[in-house]
């Protein structure tokens, strides 16, 4: 059978797996870090890229490949296919003030109308890490690389056009900017593309950049962007790639009423659906996905680093966390951990604090402690969870994913709050797998079924008692 490659070029590394088309059987995998920053050149991703390849021991067997990379971030070339600037990542925050100016002048001043008018244009309310803000701050602060700028493009666009042979005219490469390609998946993250039309959207990069630059060519899920002329066999095809978000869930094989829930240093909430969202909330982000439906999502800011903080307040490492959560009994006596450490995004409480409800002399016990500490998190997520189904999004099953998904204890809490069955994969580099079937469906026509060996299946007692107690909490850190 042949082989494909997956690549995650992720915020902090470059990951390379090598799969068999048919059955995804794993060949090779390798790995190479990226610079720390909120900005990076791109030059840091094509050397990971590299060093990754050589890492899984290169790629001279591979039939195609396609990348799926960090969504959001905003790479600028000018007309030669150099690039004007260092990529500011979807982390870098310096474009806050510029999102809030763009939602107000949506509505003429009204701000309501604004967060209307771009949930409904572009499924999205706009915030920092939105590609679109980072334009307009570019414009505002340094016009001269604004006026530069004669395309834009994400990071896995901007690695799918190496690999397929264009680049800066300075480093011998034909600098052809209008051959970069995208997919739905990530175009609809940039804020300047609708995901309902799959169309641009001019107006909105006339109204940031300050001009309309050549952008990617959005590719169909299952079209080849080309050949890989960058790599050793050049006649590879290079898949449309994907965003992070997107490429995950084709990692886990996540189909049409899955909700798919990472837990890490953040926490998200994402479903397949079969209809584009709008929510003037801004909770809900309506991105698209890599297979022609739709991906709405909704992040919380305060995840792992919740049971990290719990494990060395109590002194245990994470596994005996997990052992203490699970020696106390459901809803921990009582006691209610609202999360909020780092302030939250869902719901939008960027100065709230967490705080911790229910506290007695019996239940104020380590156990209980390392229990609350679990189902606030599970709970918070919850609160994701109905953000999407407020907005008719189906959930049949929970898809747990991410290092805090390793926890019994968590995996048994969010059977019971979120009230259905919860599938837990083993751990692996869902991104990167993700992007290896998208290559794999290039060479056979169809997404291949991929068996997910070792995947699990969680049940628990509903217990709705535990998220009425946790938003009943919560809703005092409101105010």
């Amino acid at each position: 059978m042949p082989l494909v490659a997956g690549v995650d070029s992720s915020t902090q590394s470059c990951k390379v797996v090598v799969r068999d088309a048919e059955t995804g059987a794993l060949v090779r995998f390798g790995s190479a870090p990226h610079p720390a920053g909120t900005e990076v050149h791109p030059d840091a991703w094509w050397d990971a890229l590299q060093a990754a390849v050589a890492a899984a021991g290169g790629l001279d067997d591979v039939a195609a490949i396609s990348v799926g990379g960090q969504q959001h971030g905003m790479a600028c070339l000018d007309s030669e296919g150099e690039v004007v600037r260092p990529a500011l990542l979807w982390n870098d925050t310096r474009s806050a003030r510029a999102a809030s100016d763009l939602v107000k002048e949506a509505g003429d001043g009204d701000i309501a109308a604004g967060a209307r008018w771009w949930a409904e244009q572009t499924g999205t309310v706009p915030v920092a890490s939105i590609t679109a803000t980072k334009l307009r701050w570019l414009a505002e602060n340094e016009p001269e690389n604004a006026a530069r700028t004669a395309a834009v493009c994400l990071p896995h666009d901007w690695l799918s056009w190496r690999l397929a042979g264009h680049g800066p005219a300075s480093q011998g490469l034909d600098g052809a900017i209008d051959s970069l390609v995208t997919d739905r998946s990530d175009a609809s993250g940039t804020g300047y593309f609708s995901p309902v039309t799959g169309t641009y959207l001019p107006e909105v990069l006339e109204r940031t950049l300050g001009h309309v630059p050549v952008l990617p060519r959005v590719l169909g899920p299952l079209e080849a962007g080309g050949r890989a002329a960058a790599l050793p066999q050049a006649d590879a095809l290079v898949g449309p790639g994907a965003g992070d978000n997107a490429g995950a869930g084709l990692g886990v094989g996540a189909a049409l009423g899955d909700v798919v829930v990472s837990i890490g240093t953040s926490g998200t909430v994402f479903a397949v659906a079969d209809r584009p969202t709008s929510d003037v909330s801004g909770l809900v982000a309506g991105f698209a996905d890599a297979t022609g439906h739709y991906l709405p999502l909704a992040c919380t800011l305060n995840a792992s680093r919740v049971l990290d903080a719990t494990a060395a307040l109590l002194g245990v490492t994470l596994p005996e966390l997990t052992e203490l959560a699970l020696a106390a009994p459901v809803g921990a006596e009582g006691l209610t951990l609202v999360p909020y450490f780092e302030g939250e995004r869902t719901p939008n409480l960027p100065d709230a604090t967490g705080s911790l409800h229910g506290l007695t002399l019996r239940n104020y016990t380590p156990a209980n402690l390392a229990r609350a500490a679990v189902e606030g998190i599970v709970c918070s997520l919850a609160d994701g969870l109905a953000a999407l189904t407020s907005l008719g999004v189906a959930a049949e099953r929970i898809i747990l994913v991410g290092g805090g998904a390793r926890s019994e204890a968590v995996q048994r809490a969010a059977a019971g709050i979120f009230g259905l069955p919860v599938l837990v994969p083993e751990p692996g580099e869902y991104v990167a797998d993700g992007a290896a079937r998208q290559a794999a469906g290039i060479l056979l026509g169809r997404f291949p079924e991929w068996e997910n060996a070792g995947t699990t299946t969680v049940t628990a007692p509903a217990a709705p008692e535990v998220l009425e107690r946790y938003r009943a909490a919560a809703a005092l850190s409101h105010h």
